[in-house]
């Protein structure tokens, strides 16, 4: 197949034509390896391209579909990895030079999943150091550029990851989420992002940020693909003792019955606050084609939401800190600066701090909980602000200064706090050409209900149909 044809694809459309041989995995494999190749020079979304064994694996495919031995919508389907799966064979680095030659002997459970579903591994995505920050401004790996504006940032930590999706370098990734590592560059890159509930993807065999607070999920070009990505990972493994036991709930099974009757919760604090004015506009108006899909909007008022990036600062951060105490003392010369210093300082948090930290973020989940008992989802921005370039720590909203990481991650966070599902779908771009994200958090184990509707208003729109100038 010709390279941009690939630009009309997306995992569920792959899937179909693979299974009616219409379309070769091996030439959509090879398609998508030769934009690799001429993109990684100008966009850095990769650590390491895993172009062998994607032949392999495409080949394989191949060799078995034909056999009538098709294994499910994914199979023969190019994805990547955030560089923070472990890989049986390919070395996994957490962006990190600490581990700059680690070559796993066992895939994690989710890479596992993907590759038993007959996924092909294009490479291993580019990430901010060790997850922790939105810049993916990598200190040891380079930058990863959004792929909307060449010198901005795409979001992080799984920007990489973003911005393979969203230039067809692979269907779709699965990154992580800590503060919003999900769904803040589906924001960004234009693309939907799932933060599962806490606990539905093992996290076993993916390093670490933060043990209580980090997600394993799906970015995706669609609300549908999200689903059949995520139906492929979800489920307990023994491994994993935070993983939910159980049977995980189907999210494909029941996307497409819309949002007619769903109570939608808009809030009426927090959420708009210090957010940019056309960001506000396009959430809002995104707001109203849920009105006018039969959902039912409700204002409500959420002030404890103004704590989700303060407990993610003190709780993550410490459990950070916790988990790179032995490196910090041994090698701290192997940290970026900006990563050492936010380490150091979290390395001083004391017990009480943690503790007190842990009875404010009981508090958020009663308060979301009982949001949760009056509507079914909640709407707001994912983030106040699109893409920043690169090297801006702080920008102006409502004539005041405000840092980027606190402003990209001041609204994700919360959810991260609760364990609540939560998703970003493209809902429009500002008026330089930069996307918009809206972000639609549920109960405890809605992420159906939560695909179902980013998928309902995805539908209504086109905002999936554009490119990214550089693909």
């Amino acid at each position: 197949m010709r390279e941009e044809e690939l630009d009309r694809l997306t995992i569920a459309g792959a899937g179909r034509a693979i299974r009616a041989g219409t379309l070769s995995p091996v030439a959509l494999t090879e398609a998508t390896l030769s934009r690799i190749e001429r993109l990684q020079p100008r966009l850095g979304a990769f650590i390491t391209v895993t172009a062998d064994l994607a032949r392999r694996q495409a080949l394989d495919a191949e060799a078995e579909i034909a056999a009538g031995r098709w294994r499910g919508p994914l199979h023969g389907v190019p994805i990547s990895l955030k560089d923070l799966y472990c890989t049986r064979g390919v070395r996994t680095t957490a962006g990190s030079t600490i581990l700059a030659d680690h070559v796993p002997d066992f895939d994690a459970p989710a890479a596992a999943r993907l590759r038993d579903a007959g996924t092909v591994l294009v490479g291993k995505t580019n990430m901010h150091e060790w997850a922790c920050g939105v810049t993916n401004d990598n200190p040891f790996f380079g930058r990863c550029h959004n792929p909307w504006r060449h010198g901005h940032i795409p979001g992080g930590s799984s920007g990489g990851s973003a911005a393979a999706v969203a230039t067809r370098q692979g269907l779709a990734s699965l990154g992580s989420d800590t503060g919003g590592s999900i769904r803040i560059p589906a924001h960004m890159c234009g693309l939907v992002g799932h933060k599962p509930t806490y606990g539905l993807v093992p996290r076993f065999g993916v390093f670490p940020e933060s043990w209580s607070f980090d997600h394993a999920g799906p970015i995706a070009l669609t609300a549908e693909d999200a689903a059949i990505v995520l139906d492929a990972i979800a489920g307990p493994d023994p491994r994993d003792p935070s993983c939910l036991t159980g049977r995980p709930p189907r999210t494909r099974r029941t996307i497409g019955r819309g949002v007619r009757g769903v109570k939608v919760g808009v809030p009426t604090d927090v959420y708009f606050d210090e957010c940019h004015p056309e960001v506000a506009a396009a959430v809002r108006a995104a707001i109203d084609v849920f009105a006018r899909l039969g959902a039912e909007p409700v204002e409500v008022s959420i002030p404890e939401a103004r704590h989700g990036l303060d407990l993610c600062l003190v709780i993550a951060w410490a459990e950070a800190a916790h988990f790179h105490r032995r490196w910090l003392q041994e090698r701290p010369g192997d940290y970026g600066p900006d990563l050492v210093d936010h380490l150091a300082s979290a390395s001083a948090y004391t017990a009480v701090d943690y503790l007190q930290a842990q009875q404010v973020r009981a508090r958020v989940r009663r308060a979301y909980r009982r949001l949760f008992e009056t509507v079914d989802l909640l709407l707001s921005p994912t983030a106040p602000l699109p893409a920043t370039p690169h090297g801006v720590e702080a920008v102006e909203i409502d004539g005041k200064p405000a840092s980027v990481l606190g402003l990209a991650a001041g609204l994700t966070a919360v959810a991260n706090a609760t364990g609540e599902p939560a998703c970003s779908v493209p809902c429009g771009f500002t008026s330089d050409g930069l996307p918009i994200g809206l972000m639609i958090h549920g109960p405890h184990l809605a992420d159906p209900l939560v695909l179902r509707a980013a998928h309902a208003y995805e539908r209504s729109q086109n905002w999936r149909r554009r490119r990214p100038p550089v693909s």
